[in-house]
């Protein structure tokens, strides 16, 4: 299903405005896709670097927890 809807509607990544606080980026995203400390740093520099991305549902879902938690966070289409 993921593979269709990415076939059909394009990748969506995962945009910081602003300077991110690492730590609090990391913190969600491990909270939030249970990934271990190597994980979370991998994606960390994905997510700094303005390349993390899937499915517009999948980064909908950390653009909000991300801003509760202080970062400012969008989702959009690459």
């Amino acid at each position: 299903m993921r593979e269709r809807m990415l076939a059909e509607h394009g990748r969506t990544v995962l945009r910081l405005g602003g300077p991110a606080q690492r730590l609090t980026v990391m913190r969600v995203l491990r909270e939030r896709l249970g990934a271990g400390p190597t994980e979370v740093r991998a994606l960390w520099e994905q997510v700094a670097a303005g390349e993390y991305g899937g499915t517009l549902p999948e980064t909908e879902l950390l653009a909000p927890r991300l801003r509760a938690a202080g970062v400012d966070a969008v989702a959009v289409r690459a």
